[in-house]
C-alpha cells in the first residue's frame, strides 16, 4: 500500500514537472515572436524609408527629351549630379531663360541650400519663347510676379518619378498645388509634358517640362 501511495505521488511530482517545463519553453517561444516581428518591422520601414526619399541616379531618368541633353559637359547628366540645383541648370544648355528668371527673382540662393530637399519642374526655354518676348519681358520685369511663378515649379520635398504620381497633387513653394496625371514615362504635370524627368541633382529631383506654369492665385 505504501508502495502504491510512494509511486502515485512521484507520478504527479514527474507531470507537474513535465506541464512547468512545457509552459516555460512555450512562455519563452511567445515572448521571442514579437521581438522577431518587431524587427521585420524595423527593417521593412527602414527599406520603405530609403526606397520613398526621391533620389535618383542618372539610370533612372526618363522621358525622350533626355536625349537632347549634352553628352559630355557640366550640363550632361553626370556633370549636373553633384551641382545643387541652380547651378546644375545653369550648366543645361536647354535652361537658359529659366536660370536668368530665377536670376532675376534673386532665388538662385534658395535653390542651391544644400540642407534643402526639392522636387523641381523646370520649363524649357521653347516653354518661355511660347509665352510671347512682351509677357515674358513683363515678367521678368515684375519679381513679386516672377518669384510667385517661380516658386509654384518648386516642391518643398523631394520625389521621383513614383513618388509625385503616387502624390497626385502636389503643394508648392508658392502656396498653390500642382496636378499629376499619368503612367509610366507619359507623365503630365498641370497639363505640362514631362520631356525628361528623374535628373538628379545634390539636393533636388529635377523633370524638364514643356510649357510655364502660371498658378490661378
Amino acid at each position: 500500500m505504501r508502495s502504491t501511495r510512494l509511486a502515485s505521488a512521484i507520478g504527479v511530482l514527474t507531470a507537474a514537472l513535465i506541464s512547468a517545463t512545457a509552459c516555460s519553453s512555450g512562455g519563452q517561444a511567445a515572448s521571442d515572436a514579437p521581438a522577431s516581428a518587431a524587427a521585420t518591422t524595423t527593417t521593412t520601414t527602414t527599406t520603405s524609408a530609403a526606397m520613398s526619399d526621391g533620389v535618383t541616379t542618372t539610370g533612372d531618368v526618363f522621358g525622350a527629351g533626355c536625349a537632347s541633353l549634352p553628352k559630355d559637359t557640366e550640363g550632361s547628366l553626370d556633370g549636373m549630379v553633384d551641382d545643387p540645383v541652380a547651378t546644375a541648370a545653369s550648366n543645361n544648355p536647354l535652361l537658359k531663360t529659366l536660370v536668368a528668371a530665377v536670376q532675376a527673382a534673386g532665388l538662385v540662393d534658395t535653390l542651391n541650400k544644400t540642407d534643402a530637399k526639392y522636387t523641381v519642374f523646370a520649363p524649357y526655354d521653347p516653354a518661355f519663347e511660347a509665352l510671347g518676348q512682351e509677357t515674358l519681358n513683363a515678367v521678368l520685369a515684375d519679381k513679386a510676379k516672377l518669384t510667385g511663378i517661380l516658386t509654384y515649379h518648386v516642391v518643398p520635398q523631394r520625389m521621383d518619378k513614383d513618388g509625385i504620381l503616387s502624390s497626385a497633387s502636389l503643394p508648392t513653394v508658392q502656396g498653390g498645388t500642382l496636378k499629376v496625371e499619368g503612367s509610366g514615362d507619359n507623365v503630365t504635370v498641370n497639363g505640362a509634358k514631362v520631356l525628361c524627368g528623374n535628373i538628379p541633382t545634390a539636393n533636388a529631383t529635377v523633370f524638364v517640362i514643356d510649357k510655364v506654369m502660371i498658378p490661378t492665385s
